[in-house]
């Protein structure tokens, strides 16, 4: 009613204030961004006023006023939530196939590369896919001679039947390297049988004994075993280990995780968001962290929305990264986080406590302009409706109704509406009597 952001000259100050366009963008911005309260439309409460005979008798009611002021304020959606790794820069390691860790190298906190070797495993279809390979690779030698002798040789000399039947036994060998091949590559030791030709089958196998290891690890390992099983388990990430349950000695499978890697050079922070707020929410919001017990505040942008909702909790998960490389921040580590909606460096704001509501409407009680010019006159207080907006640290903003330097009642400013209401008594808001 009468805001003086469409009706300048109702503002209690010396001067008519002139409205800058800034005040109304952020005035629309504050009312599209979600329902705000409103005011009855019929009420006239903002017509009445309230007096006191006296300075003095305004400063025994103990009532207290502020100016009205511009603060940085902003509007958020709070939840708990916490901070773990990258899943996309995490790894999960074992091995392909069963059989037993001979040597462990990597321990937690070791830092390692991509394709580090982090333990060896002794499994016998390892061995089973080396042999396979090097008969493979013996008959399609044997193969390939048949079909290279038949060539030399005369037409007619030798019938068709054979020299398809050649073919035939070179094409099916030919396979059986391929498939080979695929079996070791499978495993994770790839080879090509093109870069063995002209090796004998003793040289074939000294090249598949510690295929996949080291020059440096396999003539270490070549004085401790005999065995051509050796499986290595390497990082398929950089990063750092986080867990290793890998023990010389220990049987083990496909299913058992033998290390953990993870990059934590980035981090994923999640929060939880009440359902009833997520449609307030859009990717590229600032996203504001406290760690429970620290001062430190971590900021991120949001990059993630989930598409449902917890179904105990009714909570909606949105997730931000957070670089870390300084490797300040920490898996598993709780906290409240704010996904910030709106920020307003020039908000007009009062004192929380100087904003009452009396029955239909949100109202403040502003000072006269007049106030100290004439000493013997009464001491007016106006009353104005208005619309709030975000609270934050004591002070509420107000989208409409007051502007920058009116004067507001705040503390005591109870004993005004107290009196508002006494004087409507059984009249209803509707009535007010100027």
């Amino acid at each position: 009613h009468n805001c003086p952001l469409e009706h300048p000259d109702v503002a209690q100050l010396k001067e008519t204030p002139v409205i800058e366009t800034a005040d109304l963008e952020r005035a629309a911005r504050a009312l599209a961004l979600m329902p705000r309260a409103e005011n009855d439309s019929t009420c006239k409460v903002y017509k009445s006023r309230i007096q006191f005979a006296s300075i003095e008798s305004v400063r025994q009611a103990g009532v207290d006023v502020e100016l009205v002021e511009r603060r940085p304020i902003s509007e958020w959606v709070e939840g708990n939530g916490e901070i773990i790794y990258d899943q996309t820069r995490l790894a999960e390691l074992s091995a392909r196939v069963p059989g037993t860790v001979t040597r462990v190298f990597k321990n937690i906190g070791d830092s390692v590369r991509e394709g580090d070797i982090l333990a060896v495993v002794d499994a016998m279809e390892v061995g089973r896919a080396k042999s396979d390979f090097v008969k493979a690779l013996v008959s399609e030698g044997l193969a390939s001679q048949t079909v290279n002798r038949f060539k030399g040789l005369e037409t007619g000399v030798v019938a068709g039947r054979q020299i398809i039947a050649a073919n035939a036994a070179l094409a099916q060998a030919q396979a059986s390297v391929q498939s080979s091949e695929q079996a070791l590559a499978n495993l994770g030791l790839p080879i090509k049988a093109a870069r063995l030709q002209g090796l004998t089958k003793e040289e074939v196998w000294d090249r598949l004994r510690f295929l996949g290891l080291p020059d440096a690890m396999a003539s270490q390992l070549s004085t401790q075993t005999l065995t051509a099983n050796l499986l290595p388990i390497r990082s398929s990430i950089e990063g750092v280990v986080i867990d290793r349950q890998a023990v010389a000695g220990e049987v083990v499978d496909s299913a058992k995780m033998l290390f953990r890697v993870a990059d934590p050079s980035q981090m994923w922070l999640t929060l939880n968001i009440p359902l009833e707020k997520a449609p307030l929410l859009s990717l590229g919001q600032l996203i504001r962290f406290t760690p429970d017990g620290q001062k430190q505040e971590l900021t991120g942008r949001l990059s993630w929305i989930s598409t449902a909702a917890d179904r105990q909790t009714r909570m909606v998960q949105v997730r931000a990264e957070l670089p870390n490389s300084l490797g300040q921040l920490r898996d598993e580590t709780f906290g409240t986080g704010r996904v910030v909606l709106r920020e307003e460096q020039n908000a007009i704001v009062v004192p929380s406590e100087a904003i009452h509501w009396e029955g239909c409407c949100h109202i403040v009680f502003v000072r006269d302009k007049n106030y100290f010019t004439t000493p013997e006159s009464p001491k007016v207080f106006h009353v104005r409706s208005v619309r709030m907006g975000a609270t934050q640290d004591g002070f509420t903003e107000i989208i409409a109704g007051v502007l920058p330097d009116e004067v507001v009642a705040t503390k005591g400013s109870d004993v005004l509406r107290s009196q508002l209401l006494k004087n409507n008594l059984g009249e209803g808001c509707a009535c007010v009597a100027e």
